[in-house]
């Protein structure tokens, strides 16, 4: 029998639905979510093991699991069974491989959930890894891959990835190619079939798996249709995994790259590494700063991360031609914003207009398809208190000025990465990055170099802005007179 904990979830004013914490024998959380007013029924399964954990000289072994897992099972045998019965259901089912998780999900006809559970089930209980299955699937691995070829979002990526310690996890290739998991492994005398199963066994343990299961069915009847599938999954009590802090050592600080995308279009990025952002979420200093810059030049900026180790804070231009002619002067307008934000008063008002935007927007939210919201809520589930699984970092609450304060110290020249995407550079490029063959170069640039372009950049009549009076602050509904 689960262990049902006792939790008064934080949830949105208008949210009808019903929800239990349970916790099976074998360890794996479980979030139930019982909702009698959809039409279709969804499930998210999240394994905190990624592709950070792929075996040296194995690159993407990991997001190649996740592919072979959508193939059979010794329950359901046949090939390819489970996509099908969600598809001929009016459902849709798909998967991702992230650093330090891989994510399983599918929505489906209320009517159809409990067998199409029953299948996803067995991903996770006896996955069939046949070899004919292994050699076919590399191919499709191979092709994912050769189609992000001509992906600008991923070619960028892993260059921003290949310029990082080449100790670190961030530094690899994690897709997956038939040159590491055909070639490379066969030139070793690897059986990629065993490494596969030795994957499986060591990392897909109960105790690092997280379940959301959204039906329409009580509490009680999805308890019990969970426990009845999903207790038989092993448990071998493997330690979470451990990423080994920034990636970014001093070679890779203080550069300008210069790279040629497939596309049209000149994009630039200002990057700093940062102290890792979840660890702050309720006094959400990057939430500040990126409210404050994304107002002040209309540009995106805001935090994101691979890993709870570490962050990176990033401001994101597209320029146009007359900007490409002026990067300099750009990046000195940001650093001169963020100059004035370090020398100006950390406002608690600013901070207030955050927090009652970030309530209202909780508490008067939509709602959103069952797929999304077990998406949402299952993404909560490994690093927040389960009474905040239903809020995750969406309310910030404790005004910290100190804190706002060394995060904004840590968007330094010192510590900068700046990444410049254009046409413009071809012919004048002299390095390739070895997985997508993107052509770029990179110099570097000190504190001085900055401070010379905030010199030089144009007066931007910058400034903080002023408290905002349109933000609602009282949602009463009155009669008309």
């Amino acid at each position: 029998m689960a262990r049902v904990s006792d939790v008064e979830f934080i949830r949105s004013q208008r949210d009808t639905r019903d929800y239990r914490r349970i916790i099976l024998p074998n360890s794996l959380q479980v979030m139930l979510i019982s909702d009698a007013e959809i039409d279709k029924a969804a499930a998210v399964m999240r394994v905190s093991v990624g592709a950070f954990s792929d075996p040296d000289g194995i690159n993407g072994l990991a997001h190649f699991l996740e592919h072979m897992l959508f193939y059979a099972s010794e329950k359901y045998p046949e090939e390819n069974s489970y996509s099908k019965y969600i598809t001929e259901h009016g459902g849709s089912t798909n998967a991702t491989t992230g650093s330090e998780s891989t994510n399983f999900y599918f929505d489906v006809n209320v009517d159809n959930f409990n067998e199409a559970l029953d299948r996803f089930a067995q991903f996770f209980v006896k996955p069939l890894m046949s070899a004919d299955a292994v050699n076919r699937e590399i191919n499709a691995v191979d092709s994912e891959h050769k189609k992000n070829l001509l992906s600008d979002n991923c070619r960028m990526y892993q260059l921003y990835k290949h310029l990082s310690s080449k100790d670190h996890p961030y530094h690899k290739f994690t897709t997956g190619s038939i040159e590491t998991l055909d070639v490379g492994p066969k030139e070793k005398g690897l059986d990629i079939r065993e490494e596969l199963l030795r994957f499986y066994s060591e990392n897909y343990s109960a105790n690092l798996m997280h379940l959301t299961v959204y039906g329409k069915e009580c509490l009680d009847s999805l308890q019990s249709l969970v426990e009845s599938l999903f207790s038989d999954v092993t448990n071998t009590e493997n330690r979470l995994f451990k990423c080994p802090g920034n990636p970014c050592t001093e070679e890779y600080l203080q550069i300008l790259v210069k790279a040629i995308p497939i596309t049209e279009g000149d994009y630039l990025k200002i990057v700093w590494p940062t102290t890792p952002s979840i660890e702050h979420y309720k006094e959400a200093p990057h939430h500040y700063l990126a409210n404050l810059i994304g107002w002040a030049m209309g540009l995106m900026a805001g935090a994101g991360s691979d890993s709870n180790e570490y962050s990176f804070f990033s401001v994101s231009i597209r320029l146009t031609d007359e900007g490409h002619d002026h990067m300099e002067d750009i990046v000195g307008i940001v650093f001169k914003y963020i100059d004035l934000l370090k020398g100006s008063e950390i406002h608690k008002w600013f901070f207030d207009e955050l927090v009652a935007m970030c309530e209202t927007e909780f508490n008067y939210q939509d709602k959103c398809q069952p797929l999304n919201y077990a998406l949402f809520v299952n993404g909560t589930m490994p690093f927040f208190p389960p009474e905040e699984w239903l809020v995750g970092e969406s309310l910030p609450s404790k005004f910290d000025p100190i804190l706002i304060q060394k995060k904004l110290d840590e968007l330094s020249p010192d510590k900068v990465r700046i990444f410049w995407e254009s046409k413009k550079f071809e012919g004048s490029t002299d390095l390739t990055e070895p997985w997508y063959g993107t052509s770029y170069s990179v110099q570097k640039i000190t504190p001085d170099t900055i401070k010379q372009w905030k010199n030089n950049a144009p007066d931007a009549d910058l400034h903080l802005p002023e408290p905002n009076i349109f933000i609602p602050t009282d949602f009463t509904l009155h009669a008309p007179n």
